[in-house]
């Protein structure tokens, strides 16, 4: 992989981790436009590393929040501010082990779901509906009203947004929303139970490192990976406005014809 290639590719990942339009997907099919499809999912996963400081810069107030009653709970010390932020951290534990146990299973099927443009361009289709859904939803409830089971929905949702073509932000902010969480809250949450599905991810792949090391120079790895964080901060900023006005269907605009054109020349 050329340092080109690379950076096209992190350019790639830091617009689409954030906008709902599936990253992994992306990648898929720029791969195979490069001609570049034996790069190990690693790759990828190093890029969604890069990313996801991205979101712990951006959410940093709530996650040293959430930290901070954790604890003051540890020490008997709780105010009834923390009751939110508790609630919160155990709803990330719940969608967590939820993902893990989904992406467990998918990643034993690698070969048959994770590199096939033409079920790259049937998800698009099926995370385009998912952001219609959201025309039809405005919810308004907080954190303590979403539930156990509503949290354990999201995790399953976040779990299926492994597959390529699926967005994972997409997916999990739509159902969110579904279930009735505020605009700000369904955004503020997809990607908290992001962080350690992400870093969990990782851990999986890394088995790959030998073989990744082997195919791309440190150099162009590196232009990858800075390329990802930029542009996906700047990716995340404009998502979260586009959720907060209730405009998250918009790119399904652009998933629709991405589908058509993918599926027909590829």
């Amino acid at each position: 992989m050329s340092p080109l290639q690379s950076l096209l590719l992190g350019v790639l990942q830091g617009v689409a981790e954030f906008l709902p339009i599936s990253s992994s997907g992306h990648l898929v099919l720029l791969r195979q436009v490069m001609h570049l499809a034996g790069i190990p999912l690693l790759y990828d996963v190093l890029l969604h590393l890069s990313t996801m400081v991205v979101v712990v810069i951006v959410f940093r107030g709530r996650i040293a929040s959430i930290f901070s009653s954790i604890w003051r709970a540890s020490r008997s010390a709780a105010v009834p501010e923390d009751r939110e932020n508790l609630r919160l951290a155990l709803y990330i534990l719940i969608a967590t082990a939820i993902t893990g146990v989904v992406g467990l299973a998918l990643s034993r099927f690698e070969d048959l779901l994770f590199h096939r443009p033409r079920l790259v361009s049937l998800l698009f289709l099926v995370t385009a509906l998912f952001l219609l859904s959201t025309l039809v939803h405005r919810g308004q409830r907080d954190y303590l009203q979403l539930g156990f089971l509503g949290a354990a929905i999201v995790g399953l949702a976040q779990g299926i947004g492994v597959l390529p073509g699926i967005s994972r932000a997409g997916i999990t902010i739509s159902v969110a929303l579904l279930l009735g969480l505020d605009r700000r809250k369904a955004g503020e949450f997809s990607f908290l139970i992001a962080l350690p599905a992400i870093a969990g991810a990782a851990v999986l792949q890394l088995r790959q490192a030998g073989t990744l090391m082997g195919m791309i120079e440190p150099a162009a790895l590196l232009i990858g990976l800075a390329a990802a964080f930029v542009v996906g901060l700047l990716s995340l900023l404009l998502l979260l406005s586009v959720v907060r006005r209730g405009r998250l269907s918009l790119f399904s605009i652009y998933l629709i014809p991405m589908a058509v054109i993918s599926c027909l020349l590829l």
